[in-house]
């Protein structure tokens, strides 16, 4: 391929390439890999690293990977490139990536363009284990690298959330704080117990193990980018695709989508969080663009000639904001029009901040009905489920409350710059017109694709739904009209309204 094609582009770049990727069948990793094959066709191959698990190998999850409704798109109009995909038998959180010796070697004498995706996105993950997935995985495949002559191009995708005891995030590397060669032998060598003890102090100011542990990731790549051809990408809240390969797609009910699915199915009916606090939230597809726009960018010169690390964050700063009280009222609107199947009530949901009032709310409107719908659901000799389900939201919910109640402003200045001086020719798979997004329009997309891609709802059952819920909306209605009128009835039988007429005018 000629210099001046590669430089100009993106997929002359990647043509005759192999790619290794960790975190392959993730969110992020499994939308990456789709738009590498669709579009950087003269890919050689992808190495993928996968983990066996629950006796299924590595071969076996790379087919069940690919029956995923992502790839339809290019089961249909390509399936060979999947014959490009070649699953690795490893594991991120263990030594060396858990690469035996021949498949290291081979990755080391044929990759030169490298995606590390993997990471363990729980926020209750012990700190050894978040160490082991995040910060040592991170080590692991910089030294991997380091040993590649062909390397072209280093990314590791971390979060704009790592920097969160600053309130504006730039676009730059952040000086260590913390050793994190010392956090890995500590993990290493202390002991699960002990290490528990200690957790709340070592991470002091960071709200839990997956922050943190991010935030000695990216230091590893600083420390790396010295000698390695690096870039450091920092997604915000990642959420469904805009339209890439198709509108609405997500595999997962993180963020704000799974919140209105929650909500929409009237199971979520209060949630701790400011409403006025705006969140900072990004399609998948946006991010896998600029995954391979960055990876292009930092690509065409060799560490001798740019000994920086390019840092770009991913976030959706002064583009579209929304605050978390316009994101219901919004989604709101949207699931009236397209209601969830089989909703349990008329959907709802209080937002506060207060934690006392969430409590109480918790316990009057999620807990005491889920213990009453169980126990029909028992007596019905069903197997009970509503409160095992609520304890999860409300674990959930806290796990995710220092986000909700906070906010930061992530700066993406690089990240725009980069997607709007694309050419002509790159911009036509690669750009994306942000300013210009329809706000309503995405989050109905996003609601029709969980109701596909999670939910396995057919979009034909849609009226039959709609009846379902101005039933339920009718219940609701009557129940509450019953219950306004027994406190009024019982007011009057007590004679509580002339008891209390009669105190005040002995008190004048």
């Amino acid at each position: 391929m000629k210099k001046d094609t590669i430089q100009t582009f993106i997929p002359a770049f990647f043509a005759g390439r192999s790619i290794f990727i960790t975190g392959a069948t993730g969110f992020i990793g499994k939308a990456l890999i789709e738009k590498l094959l669709r579009s950087c066709p003269d890919v050689v191959e992808i190495f993928l690293l996968m983990r066996p698990k629950k006796r299924i190998g590595a071969n076996d999850r790379l087919k069940q990977m690919l029956n995923n409704k992502l790839f339809d798109k290019l089961q249909t109009e390509r399936p060979s490139s999947f014959d490009k995909l070649i699953p690795v038998t490893g594991d991120a959180a263990a030594v060396d990536l858990g690469l035996s010796p021949a498949d290291r070697q081979m990755i080391i004498d044929k990759v030169s363009v490298i995606f590390h995706v993997a990471a363990s996105v729980r926020f209750d993950d012990s700190l050894k284990d978040a160490i082991f997935n995040n910060t040592r995985s991170t080590r692991d495949v910089c030294i991997l690298a380091s040993n590649m002559k062909n390397l072209a191009v280093l990314l590791h995708v971390s979060s704009t959330y790592t920097q969160i005891d600053k309130c504006v995030v730039n676009e730059i590397l952040y000086p260590p704080e913390i050793d994190w060669r010392r956090a890995i032998e500590i993990a290493e060598s202390v002991d699960e117990h002990t290490l528990r003890i200690l957790t709340a102090k070592y991470i002091g100011n960071m709200p839990n193990t997956y922050v943190f542990t991010k935030k000695l990731a990216e230091q590893v790549i600083s420390d790396y980018s010295e000698s390695l051809p690096c870039v450091l990408l920092r997604p915000s809240i990642v959420i469904s695709t805009m339209e890439d390969p198709v509108k609405g797609w997500l595999d997962n009910f993180n963020g704000p989508i799974g919140t209105l699915i929650g909500g929409g199915k009237g199971i979520l009916r209060v949630f701790y969080a400011d409403p006025t606090v705006v969140s900072d939230f990004i399609p998948v597809d946006l991010i896998v663009k600029l995954m391979i726009i960055t990876a292009w960018h930092r690509g065409l010169k060799t560490i001798s000639e740019d000994k920086t690390a390019h840092v770009y964050n991913c976030s959706s700063n002064s583009l579209k904001k929304l605050n978390m009280m316009q994101i219901q009222q919004t989604g709101f609107e949207i699931v009236r029009q397209i209601p969830i199947e089989g909703i349990i009530w008329s959907p709802h949901t209080t937002l506060t901040k207060n934690r006392w009032m969430y409590y109480i709310l918790m316990l009057l409107l999620h807990v005491l009905p889920a213990l009453c719908i169980d126990s029909i659901i028992k007596l019905c000799g069903a197997r009970p489920m509503l409160l095992k389900l609520q304890r999860k939201v409300y674990v959930s919910n806290s796990a995710l409350s220092y986000f909700l109640l906070n906010e930061w402003s992530f700066k993406n200045s690089q990240a725009l710059n980069i997607l709007s001086n694309l050419n002509a020719e790159n911009a036509k798979d690669f750009g994306a017109d942000l300013m210009n997004i329809d706000v309503r329009e995405y989050f109905k997309n996003g609601i029709i694709g969980s109701k596909i891609y999670l939910l396995n709802e057919d979009m034909k059952n849609l009226e039959a739904a709609r009846l379902h819920r101005k039933r339920m909306d009718w219940l609701h209605n009557i129940i509450k009209m019953m219950f306004i009128i027994s406190v009024l009835w019982m007011i009057y039988r007590k004679n509580i309204l002339s008891n209390i007429a009669n105190l005040f005018v002995e008190g004048i």
